[in-house]
C-alpha cells in the first residue's frame, strides 16, 4: 500500500494583499482564487505528485465547495474510497498573502470534524503502509486510529499542526513526529523540555524532525541529529510549504529512501512551493530538477 493520509479537506480563498490587516482593519484585495487546500489533501497531493500511490480519508459537504476542493485530488488520482459526504459544510479557509510571501489563515473547520476514525478499514492497515496525519480534525479520531494502526505495524507519521493535545501514548505510538518552530515550541511548554528536535526526542522517546523555515529543517532521531539547509528561492507565497514538506516526506520514506535523503527531498519540495501562489504541490520532475541543480 500505498501513503495514506487521515486529514482535513478545505477550499481556500486566497487573498494577494498589500499588506496583512492589523486588528479592526480592512485591506482590498484587486480579487481572490479558489484553490483545493486542507493540510490533509494538500499533503496526500504533495505526496501523490512526488509519485506515491496515494489513499485520503477525509470529509466534505453536499455542496458546490466539496467539488473545488477535491479537484486536485482527482487529478493526481488519489483514492478517494474512504471520502465521507457529510451533512455540514465543506470546510473553508480565507488565506491573506503579503508581497513577501508571509500568510494569515483562518479556518471554517465544517465538515473536518466530522471526520472519523472508522472510515479506514483493518485491511488498509499493515506494515506496508505509511499513514500520515495532522491536527485539524477530532483529535480523538487521530488517536483512535494511531492505536489501531500501531497494533497493524504501520509506518506512522503525525504533523502536529495546528498544535493541539493528543494522549502521551498517541505521541509514543508514532515513528515520527513533525513540527515547525511554533509547534515545537508549544509542545515544548508542554512537555517541559527545550524546543529543539534533539530535546523533544529524548522526551518522546521518539523521531522528531523540526522544519525551520529559511534555516532548514532538522531531526533527531536514536542514531543522532540529522541537519538539512533550506535550498535558497524567492518567496511569492509560503502557503503549504510545510505540507509539502510532509506529503513529499512521506512519500520518500515510503519509496525506501532514508530518512536524511527523504528531508533533503522534501526541503527542495518546499521550497519550490513557496515560489507559486497557493498551496501548489511540485511534481517529482520539478523536485528532482532543484535536487540535482542543489
Amino acid at each position: 500500500m500505498p501513503v495514506l493520509v487521515f486529514g482535513s479537506i478545505n477550499l481556500d480563498l486566497v487573498f494577494a494583499l498589500p499588506s496583512l490587516p492589523v486588528p479592526g482593519e480592512t485591506v482590498l484585495a484587486p480579487g481572490y482564487r479558489p484553490l483545493p487546500g486542507g493540510k490533509g489533501a494538500n499533503q496526500a497531493l504533495a505526496a501523490a505528485l512526488d509519485g506515491a500511490a496515494v489513499g485520503f480519508a477525509g470529509a466534505v459537504g453536499e455542496d458546490a465547495f466539496a467539488e473545488l476542493a477535491l479537484a486536485g485530488l482527482r487529478s493526481a488520482r488519489v483514492d478517494l474510497s474512504r471520502l465521507a459526504r457529510v451533512a455540514a459544510p465543506t470546510a473553508c479557509a480565507a488565506v491573506q498573502v503579503d508581497p513577501a510571501g508571509r500568510n494569515q489563515i483562518a479556518v471554517g473547520s465544517g465538515a473536518n470534524r466530522l471526520l472519523r476514525a472508522a472510515q479506514v478499514e483493518d485491511a488498509a492497515l499493515s506494515p506496508a503502509t505509511t499513514l500520515l496525519l495532522q491536527m485539524e480534525v477530532p483529535a480523538a479520531e487521530n488517536e483512535a486510529l494511531l492505536r489501531r494502526a500501531r497494533a497493524a505495524g504501520v509506518r506512522l507519521l503525525l504533523n502536529l499542526a495546528p498544535a493541539a493535545p493528543l494522549a502521551r501514548e498517541a505521541l509514543a505510538a508514532l515513528d515520527l513526529l513533525i513540527v515547525n518552530e511554533p509547534e515545537a515550541a508549544w509542545l515544548a511548554a508542554q512537555l517541559g523540555c527545550g524546543a529543539g528536535a534533539l530535546a523533544l526526542q529524548r522526551a518522546l522517546g521518539i523521531d522528531v524532525a523540526v522544519t525551520l523555515g529559511e534555516a532548514g529543517s532538522e531531526a533527531a532521531t536514536a542514531a543522532g541529529l540529522l541537519r538539512q539547509p533550506a535550498f535558497a528561492v524567492a518567496a511569492v507565497d509560503t502557503t503549504g510549504a510545510g505540507d509539502a514538506w510532509c506529503g513529499v516526506l512521506a512519500a520518500a520514506l515510503d519509496h525506501g529512501l532514508p530518512l536524511e535523503q527523504a528531508m533533503r527531498r522534501a526541503s527542495a519540495a518546499a521550497a519550490l512551493c513557496c515560489t507559486r501562489p497557493g498551496a501548489a504541490m511540485p511534481r517529482a520532475a520539478e523536485t528532482e530538477a532543484l535536487l540535482r541543480g542543489g
